[in-house]
């Protein structure tokens, strides 16, 4: 199975990441935004490359998981890092409150019809792991749920993680690859980013009063993202927890980690058969 490639901002397999130590700024020694952009250009073109041999390979999908409180650029690190990439080569979904037919499943299903084919990039603005965030934070949530058995809730977010490992655990021996992106915002750069949806007749669209009533429950949430990422941070299916309050920084790194993996996959163009090789001297006769 894949093997998470190395970051400083790989969130470890033993159950010792803390979000009080995660950084949501860039190194003192980051590169300035001039090159950080140049980085995201040369990353997102070897990307386009690497996608096209993807999808004539077919023998991995790729699934990128994004989380993250609201305002931390999720939409527009999906956009920078794949604008390079094939369209008929990747899909982005994007899960908000579910509907009354997802509640009627397992907390899986929406998200598992949505997984990726071999040979393609599939996105997720959101995922399964609101189940163990927001309805963790929100637990009555719940009871829209109409589960059969509802055991007390310190073992209801232990049931949820290990049937989130089991699912990334045989998606990962199936041949996806998954990368698990947190971005780490602060509560200081979440506040400039509302007001500029405030006061910004162009980001006006983007405020909903419901974002504040997340940003009140903030310790909440930390407390989630550390428990969810302890959990679910495995080598086939790792957790970087990404700085946000940058975004030139943030696309830049998740760009570059996207690339690596990808370039540590064995990628090749498919050889076709002797036997059909052997016909190509009579088919350019064919065309003339």
């Amino acid at each position: 199975m894949f093997k998470a490639v190395a970051s400083p901002y790989l969130v470890p397999f033993d159950g010792t990441f803390r979000v009080a130590k995660s950084p949501t700024r860039p190194p003192a020694k980051a590169p300035d935004k001039k090159d950080l952009k140049q980085q995201l250009e040369d990353a997102v073109e070897t990307l386009a490359e690497l996608q096209r041999i993807l999808y004539a390979y077919d023998h991995h999908a790729i699934l990128l998981v994004f989380q993250a409180m609201d305002a931390a650029g999720k939409d527009s690190t999906i956009r920078a890092v794949l604008s390079g990439v094939d369209p008929a080569g990747c899909e982005v979904y994007s899960f908000k409150r579910p509907s009354e037919t997802e509640l009627d499943h397992d907390f899986l299903w929406r998200t598992a019809r949505c997984l990726p084919q071999r040979g393609r990039i599939g996105v997720f603005n959101r995922s399964y792991y609101e189940e163990v965030l927001a309805v963790r934070v929100q637990p009555e949530f719940l009871d829209r749920q109409n589960l059969p058995d509802r055991p007390g809730l310190d073992r209801a977010w232990e049931e949820r993680f290990e049937s989130i490992r089991d699912h990334e655990k045989h998606l990962a021996r199936n041949g996806t690859v998954i990368l698990k992106f947190w971005l780490n915002v602060s509560l200081e750069e979440q506040r400039e980013r509302f007001l500029a949806r405030l006061d910004e007749p162009e980001k006006n669209w983007k405020f909903e009063s419901g974002d504040l009533a997340s940003r009140a429950r903030w310790p909440d949430y930390m407390k989630a993202y550390e428990a969810a990422l302890n959990a679910t941070s495995i080598d086939h299916a790792p957790w970087y927890a990404i700085p946000a309050d940058s975004k030139p920084y943030m696309r830049a790194t998740v760009a570059d980690i996207v690339v690596r993996t990808l370039q540590s996959l064995d990628l090749r163009w498919p050889k076709l058969d002797p036997a059909e090789r052997a016909k190509f001297d009579e088919m350019r006769k064919l065309l003339g």
